[in-house]
């Protein structure tokens, strides 16, 4: 059966549970790519992100009639059972935080296959990847979550308040807290190798 580009999200998932599975594809592929950057920035682990992927999507072939149109769009469905999803994987092992896996950068993306920078540039940018990350991942959840969605998956203020559910002034208020403990972390980071040559 054809798949038009086009065709509404909340069509695909009606044609997905009427048995169509080129519809089932093709919302998996319009999908699965944001939600595995949200997993992964929210839990730091590769392998984490995958199991909660595809437990969303299995949500979706198991019972397609969770989702509430009056309640949003599909993409914020998932989003918000990848999220019940990633809360759960924290609650059990907080302190179970991994480099990504698979050969994914510290953002979620494949690495580019040509680098034109030097060898010295590369690791300086690498370092400083992996700190942003680590100060990422020492947010609190919800302050993470803003920050992950409007500063690293540039999602509006409006789209990311649908995601999680919650006023577009909460969003806000946990975007202003987290990018303020964001800095504050890394600015203690970047203070600590000055402190450390100064002490030789």
């Amino acid at each position: 059966m054809h798949i038009d580009p086009q065709e509404r999200d909340e069509v695909l998932l009606w044609r997905s549970s009427s048995g169509d599975e080129g519809a089932f594809t093709e919302l998996y592929r319009r999908h699965q790519g944001p939600l595995f950057r949200f997993a992964l920035r929210m839990t730091g682990n590769a392998w984490a992100a995958e199991e909660i992927v595809q437990d969303v999507f299995m949500t979706l072939v198991r019972n397609p009639k969770k989702y509430e149109a009056e309640r949003g769009t599909v993409g914020a469905f998932l989003y918000g059972v990848a999220r019940n999803r990633i809360m759960k994987h924290l609650e059990r092992a907080p302190r179970d935080l991994q480099l990504p896996e698979h050969g994914y950068d510290s953002y979620g993306a494949l690495p580019q296959t040509i680098d034109l920078k030097t060898p010295a540039h590369s690791a300086e940018l690498t370092e400083r990847r992996e700190r942003v990350r680590a100060a990422v991942m020492e947010l609190p959840a919800e302050f993470r979550e803003a920050v992950v969605l409007c500063l690293l998956e540039e999602m509006s203020y409006e789209d990311a308040a649908r995601m999680l559910d919650c006023p577009i002034g909460t969003i806000r208020s946990r975007l202003y807290r987290g990018r303020a403990l964001l800095l504050a972390k890394l600015e203690i980071l970047r203070e600590v190798p000055k402190r450390a040559i100064a002490s030789r």
